[in-house]
């Protein structure tokens, strides 16, 4: 399809400190997915990152064998897990978004006008998406902060430097390469 549906931005959640700096980070123990983006990017703030599956992430921050999180708040408020981290630093640090994908092969089996018909539903269902995620997060921060968890928001430029020095953004560079990466920094600014 498309659109591409969207989580909002990630934040960070933690059950012993904000997140200030990047400096905040070192040792911090912080479940990830299982994906080498996310490891490589914590532990260039040298974190100590842990794949977990989403399903297990409220068990393992209530019995501490992770520190935090993160998460869009969207995800944070629908999985509770405002009741077992005590702050959330609004970090930004990745945008989640998700594409809706078909079997290629199936997909192409449909009759060209049904697959017209769908794709076109399915990508103004994403714009619907993005409002409703949009207006949800809109409100989310107060909400959480009623629930119990304390705020803050970290400069972004020392989390950019950071990755910088690193080696964090050559290394992703290199993997998606330079027309990729273009794109990227048209949006985001530079960042190697």
């Amino acid at each position: 399809m498309d659109k591409i549906w969207d989580n909002g931005f990630r934040q960070t959640t933690s059950s012993t400190k904000p997140i200030n700096g990047p400096d905040d980070f070192k040792g911090f123990k912080i479940r990830v997915p299982v994906s080498p983006l996310w490891t490589s990017m914590f532990k260039a703030f040298d974190a100590a990152p842990a794949s977990i599956n989403f399903a297990e992430v409220y068990s393992a921050l209530q019995t501490k064998i992770v520190e935090g999180q993160e998460n869009p708040l969207a995800i944070i408020s629908t999985a509770k897990l405002y009741e077992v981290q005590k702050y959330c630093s609004l970090t930004n640090h990745m945008w989640d978004g998700f594409w809706f994908l078909a079997n290629r092969r199936a997909w192409s089996a449909l009759p060209e006008d049904i697959r017209t018909i769908v794709a076109k539903n399915i990508n103004a269902a994403a714009i619907k998406e993005r409002e409703d995620t949009a207006k949800l997060n809109a409100n989310l921060q107060q909400e959480l902060a009623g629930k119990g968890l304390t705020f803050n928001q970290p400069a972004v430029a020392p989390f950019r430097d950071k990755l910088r020095t690193a080696g964090f953004y050559a290394e992703w560079k290199g993997k998606y390469g330079d027309q990729a990466w273009d794109l990227l920094e048209k949006a985001v600014g530079k960042l190697s």
